[in-house]
């Protein structure tokens, strides 16, 4: 694969469609759980990237982390690289410290922010680096929670029900 050269993969899980792409510096983007093939092509759809059947180790692997963790295996991913492109030194800290939340727990994004910065104001940037995430599950923005200990904004198609059956399925098999 080239510089700007993504391979893709679209696949189902027991929790929906799905989607990765990775570039030669490791996974750029994923989808989150989607209830059809195309909502989870869109999430590498602005990549270029092609689908295919023979790409690199790494999107195979990803793929088969995905499927075994959709199925409720307590898989890990932290070994898996992360091509961050062009982020800020602040997202690039405020994602690694989302991806060191161990699976069944949770953090604040005020802790998510204090992690990546030592702005005391940073808990509205480090909501918005979650909510920008190209990279769910693989970064496990769903164990990011307010401050009250409620669940707050959660991106694809099903939304907010789907964080709280992420965190539900992970609490019973950490």
């Amino acid at each position: 694969m080239g510089r700007d050269t993504y391979a893709s993969s679209i696949f189902k899980t027991e929790l929906g469609w799905m989607s990765v792409a990775v570039s030669q510096h490791g996974v750029v983007a994923t989808s989150l759980p989607e209830p059809d093939y195309e909502s989870a092509a869109d999430a590498v759809s602005n990549l270029s990237a092609k689908p295919t059947s023979n790409g690199s180790p790494l999107l195979h692997e990803v793929e088969d982390l995905m499927i075994r963790y959709c199925a409720g295996e307590n898989v890990s991913m932290r070994h898996i690289p992360v091509d961050h492109g062009k982020a800020s030194d602040f997202t690039m800290r405020a994602r690694e410290a989302c991806r060191s939340i161990p699976r069944g727990q949770t953090r604040s994004y005020r802790w998510l922010a204090e992690q990546a910065s030592n702005s005391n104001g940073a808990a509205r940037a480090a909501g918005r680096v979650m909510a920008t995430n190209p990279l769910p599950i693989i970064i496990p923005c769903h164990r990011v929670i307010g401050s009250d200990g409620k669940l707050h904004g959660f991106g694809g198609s099903i939304g907010l029900p789907l964080k709280a059956h992420l965190l539900e399925m992970e609490s019973h098999n950490h």
